[in-house]
């Protein structure tokens, strides 16, 4: 990841179950992250983008330099995106094309500014000292754009969990992640291979 005055944490985020349990997935992707905030998976209770405010923590709490601002239009533009993520994630999961109109809205969003790189340690800042909601976004459509290119396509994978169906970004070496999370799926996929064995 290159260095710039506003780092991205790292990715993942806590789930919670309808019965109550939490649980941690790593999509590992920022964008693929951001769309899990509503536009991906079943459970209503995922939606954390009801308010401009909720997209300002949820920004705020990956990108440390963004200003916090954030208007009924970035919810709005941030939304749209998000859908976009969403779709072609789910449908290069699954070996289909991606749609054109969500194509375009994430080229739409890749093609305004982002947040510029800085080396730390200047005396001056050139332009503005802290990113908009707007740049994030930006930020986002970029990574998502390198996750949905050919190259990288073939790591974005649902969960093989059969009750599940969770998109991931394999960023593991060997590439061969199978469960969402290994503290969801795959501990009960164990359970069941050893009740089968017993």
């Amino acid at each position: 990841m290159r260095q710039t005055s506003t780092e991205i944490a790292p990715t993942g985020q806590w789930f919670t179950t309808g019965e109550g349990h939490r649980w941690w997935f790593d999509s590992g992707s920022l964008a693929l992250d951001f769309a899990y905030t509503g536009a991906m998976g079943d459970n209503p209770d995922w939606e954390r983008l009801r308010t401009p405010s909720d997209l300002a923590d949820w920004l705020s709490e990956r990108f440390t330099g963004i200003d916090g601002t954030v208007t009924d239009r970035d919810l709005v533009d941030a939304t749209a995106l998000r859908g976009a993520i969403a779709r072609i994630a789910t449908s290069i999961s699954r070996g289909a094309s991606a749609g054109r109109d969500d194509i375009d809205v994430i080229n739409l969003f890749a093609a305004t500014p982002d947040i510029p790189p800085a080396l730390p340690g200047g005396g001056r800042q050139a332009g503005r000292t802290r990113a908009r909601a707007s740049q994030a976004l930006s930020a986002m459509a970029r990574e998502a754009i390198g996750l949905f290119e050919a190259d990288s396509a073939g790591r974005i994978r649902e969960c093989s969990a059969d009750d599940c169906g969770l998109v991931f970004y394999d960023d593991s070496r060997s590439n061969n992640r199978r469960w969402c999370s290994m503290q969801r799926c795959g501990n009960r996929a164990k359970v069941r291979a050893h009740r089968a064995r017993s």
